[in-house]
């Protein structure tokens, strides 16, 4: 049986689609493009969270829409998405 830590925390970090490159699978968003929920300039992502959440637009996400590393998050077509819509990543940690 695992063993839960009794603390949990979550980091948010928003941005928009019109931060990232790239085209299809390969469009990312670097974690520099981001501001954390304090307000500063992200400089990555937590590096183990518990997990995290997605949201486009205010919308939830499954977890097949992205990959995550420390450093960027990888949203397949999201060149597709209005430059000006929302992305807001929430990272749960303990």
């Amino acid at each position: 049986m695992p063993i839960v830590k009794p603390f949990m925390s979550s980091l948010k970090f928003s941005s928009i689609a019109g931060n990232g490159t790239g085209t299809g699978p390969g469009y990312t968003i670097l974690a520099t493009a981001f501001t954390t929920d304090t307000g500063i300039a992200a400089t990555a992502f937590p590096s183990s969270p518990a997990y995290y959440n997605l949201y486009i637009n205010g919308q939830i996400q499954t977890a097949d829409t992205s990959t995550i590393t420390t450093g960027a998050i990888t949203i397949p077509d999201g060149d597709t998405l209005s430059p000006a819509t929302p992305i807001v990543i929430e990272f749960v940690v303990n």
